[in-house]
């Protein structure tokens, strides 16, 4: 500690974003002199309109040292293999975005190199059916990935749905067990220093003032410091994005949940569908442009399965993000920070980048600029990034059925996006810049899914034997079958977890080394037994 230490953090809301920042930095700026306090209202409600996520969530609860049984069973859990899009590329149709791999490379070549060559010699199934997690996930299945190499069973990845009102509280806990001050209260006004402008505390409603070296602001969509305090700006990606409203609505449901979200396209946008142990988390994505409000609530209902739990909640955003999500001493995260509609899943994992981010650029009070830069460097990379990935799914299809799907399918698109996928249409070339999120199965998933099939492939498949690649393909699928054949259906794992919850449980292990090819001839084992593993 010296003059220069951050000693008061502020977090402002609470909610997944506010409550997964506490958490965090009660973990990791345990220092004993950095005091973490969170206020939030229980007045002011939080968002939140998808409880899905994507396997490096995995990484964060092990960093936190969360046992994964408890996690399940206090958050109402289950598991995600991928999710499944239906009507996307055409009416009719659908397909598997997986967590994990497509198959094995093979000397430096791509798994979807091979199988572009084969599929022209020979009628093959969708490349989904070399995935262990889409074989898995379409029986049904479910078990924790091996830490054996022979095994198909290591390629499988996941990540959870869970009750987002539930991990807030489960992390608030956490939290508050670890150091963390909440305060209740509405802020009322914010303070701003002379000269720089930057906060130096709130008021509450109550005439209490919170001051503060370091402020987070979690206030959601309102960005009560980022934005109505320091004005930072908004940049607008509806033009490319057009769906700006979202109706969420939670229903009862019989049987086992899947291990997998659905995303249907609807006439203008998309339903999700997000089984937890307790309900079914349903909702409408759509563009105003092209439906009423009334009209979408009235699809949304008629496509809903089970009984309805409480009333559809609505809620309208513009998609985009913060021109700075460090901007003076302010940090945004969460819905203060931008908002990408969440069809893979990907908000709550912006929350946690940022807070990877924030914690490895920590300022102190002299708040280096170069820090603040390279934080909104490397966060404006993300949302841009997922931005295009989204992008993709609404661009890449068939369907002129309706006039949104129509626009969509004849918009301009970012340019980046655009040379992606002339590569990929000319011989199924991907090029990842930097710390990309989505990796070469989530774009060759999403380009098979929706009709982009490249004309060639790479020259350097030639090289290898046509025979013997054939003869391991098959052998590669027939294992994934094998295996997923023997796993336990999902429910009765969810089950076996939250019956299987020890008083002092060990935390979530360490992601296992990668995998070498896997030989397929493999001693039987317990899909119970293994520690969970994130991509």
């Amino acid at each position: 500690m010296n003059e220069h230490t951050i000693r008061d953090v502020v977090i402002v809301g609470g909610g997944t974003a506010g409550w997964m920042t506490a958490a965090a930095f009660s973990r990791f700026l345990n220092n004993g002199y950095t005091r973490v306090t969170l206020i939030e209202s229980e007045e002011i409600g939080t968002i939140g309109v998808g409880e899905a996520t994507i396997p490096p969530i995995i990484t964060f609860n092990r960093l936190l040292g969360l046992n994964e049984n408890d996690f399940i069973r206090e958050t109402k859990a289950t598991f995600k293999l991928g999710i499944e899009f239906v009507d996307w590329g055409g009416l009719g149709e659908r397909y598997f975005h997986p967590f994990g791999a497509h198959g094995q490379d093979l000397q430096g070549v791509h798994f979807h190199q091979l199988y572009l060559r084969e599929r022209q010699r020979r009628v093959l199934p969708d490349i989904s059916a070399w995935s262990m997690s889409a074989v898995a996930a379409s029986m049904g299945k479910f078990g924790r990935p091996s830490d054996d190499a022979r095994s198909p069973l290591r390629e499988l990845f996941y990540a959870y749905h869970f009750d987002a009102g539930l991990y807030a509280q489960y992390l608030r806990r956490f939290a508050e067990a670890n150091g963390v001050t909440r305060v209740e209260g509405r802020i009322v006004d914010t303070h701003l220093r002379a000269g720089d402008g930057f906060v130096t505390g709130v008021t509450l409603a109550d005439g209490q003032i919170i001051s503060g070296d370091l402020f987070i602001d979690c206030s959601g969509f309102r960005g009560l410091l980022i934005e109505e305090a320091l004005e930072t700006g908004y940049e607008d990606w509806q033009h490319w994005l057009p769906c700006d409203r979202a109706i969420a609505a939670p229903t009862s449901y019989a049987g086992d949940p899947s291990p997998f979200t659905r995303s249907t396209a609807r006439s203008a946008g998309w339903q999700w569908r997000i089984p937890l142990q307790h309900r079914m988390g349903n909702g409408l994505v759509y563009s105003s442009r092209f439906i009423s409000d009334e009209a979408a609530e009235r699809e949304l209902r008629g496509n809903l399965e089970g009984d309805l739990l409480a009333e559809p909640r609505k809620l309208a955003f513009t998609t985009g993000r913060r021109k700075q999500s460090w901007n003076r001493n302010v940090v945004a995260f969460g819905l203060s920070s931008g908002f990408i509609e969440p069809l893979e899943s990907t908000s709550i994992h912006f929350i946690q980048l940022g807070i990877a981010r924030l914690i490895s650029l920590f300022p102190d009070l002299r708040f280096d600029p170069n820090e603040r830069d390279e934080f909104n460097r490397q966060m404006q990379e993300l949302y841009e990034d997922v931005r295009d990935f989204i992008v993709l799914h609404y661009k890449a299809t068939l369907r002129n059925d309706t006039p949104f799907w129509d626009h969509c399918r004849t918009m301009d698109i970012p340019d980046r996006l655009a040379r992606r996928i002339e590569l990929f249409s000319a011989k199924g070339r991907i090029f990842r810049d930097g710390a990309e999120l989505f990796a070469n199965t989530s774009w060759v998933s999403v380009f098979l899914g929706q009709h982009i099939v490249p004309a060639d492939y790479e020259p350097a498949v030639d090289a290898l034997d046509e025979d013997k690649i054939a003869i391991a393909l098959d052998q590669i699928r027939r294992g994934y079958l094998d295996v997923a054949e023997r796993l336990p259906t999902h429910g009765d794992f969810v089950r076996h977890c939250c019956e299987n919850v020890p008083r002092h449980g060990t935390p979530i292990a360490a992601p296992p080394s990668s995998a070498a090819m896997p030989t397929f001839s493999f001693e039987s084992e317990s899909p119970f037994a293994k520690p969970a593993s994130p991509i």
